[in-house]
């Protein structure tokens, strides 16, 4: 997935957009389990609402490519 954001540059609104990756998932257990997989391989994650967990810092989309493969 492409995540976006836009950022003043010299007063400029400037569109940039980067890779993340997202699991979404009801069940806290199986969400508990994508965290704990993510923490022993040592990937940055964050949980973005109730159901989704990502992984957007450059170095975790990464790691996470190396270990699964782009999406891309």
């Amino acid at each position: 997935m492409r995540n976006w954001a836009t950022r003043p540059v010299a007063g400029v609104k400037k569109r940039y957009e980067y890779p993340r990756w997202q699991f979404t998932n009801l069940s806290a257990d199986i969400r508990e389990l994508c965290c704990w997989a993510l923490d022993l391989a040592e990937v940055p994650w964050r949980q973005s609402n109730a159901q989704t967990i990502s992984v957007s810092r450059r170095e975790g989309v990464a790691r996470l490519d190396r270990l699964i493969g782009s999406k891309r």
